[in-house]
């Protein structure tokens, strides 16, 4: 049977760091695995481990639920396309962070699912996918944007499955020109 990593993410480290030592203290004995992910699920407010792996994966399933009020903005999308060329390679940098977001969700689409990739492996991937010549950017980026995560020692890294919001699904879809025709734009 195959691990899947649990994301872990607590709102305060100083409550985090509290709870901790709150629950560390009183102990004589050492905390067992189990034990200890049920310390670390109770400090970032859920009430044991199960319960935290319930809630991610009920959010990640409202996540993959399609988004009908979510509206398109096609000329926000046409000017991300115009960095592509016809066979989604990145040919630019836009200067614009909304557009840089876009961009990555497209990089980001290309990106395997659920599999953990060697540093070397990202980097000959996003070359591949880019003609400016900074890979290194894209990926900083990823990760910033929370579309890559990386091990601490930044020796791998694997792609976050996310809901992309509606302009960048028009953009990883390709349907910026045909939104901009719709929109009369």
């Amino acid at each position: 049977m195959s691990r899947h990593p649990q994301p872990y993410q607590a709102p305060d480290i100083s409550v985090l760091a509290r709870q901790l030592k709150r629950e560390l203290d009183g102990r004589t004995d050492k905390p067992g695995h189990v034990e200890l992910l049920n310390i670390l699920a109770r400090a970032a407010g859920f009430r044991n481990y199960q319960h935290m792996r319930a809630s991610q994966a009920a959010h990640e399933r409202l996540a993959a639920e399609p988004s009908v009020s979510e509206p398109v903005d096609y000329r926000r999308v046409e000017a991300a396309a115009r960095c592509f060329d016809s066979d989604g390679v990145l040919l630019r940098w836009p200067a614009r962070t909304v557009q840089q977001q876009l961009c990555l969700w497209k990089l980001w689409s290309r990106m395997p699912a659920e599999v953990d990739l060697a540093e070397r492996q990202v980097n000959a991937l996003l070359k591949s996918l880019n003609r400016f010549g900074d890979h290194v950017l894209l990926r900083r980026e990823m990760v910033n944007q929370r579309l890559l995560s990386r091990t601490q020692d930044c020796s791998t890294y694997r792609r976050i499955e996310r809901r992309p919001p509606a302009d960048a699904l028009a953009l990883i879809r390709g349907r910026a020109e045909a939104g901009a025709a719709e929109a009369g734009g």
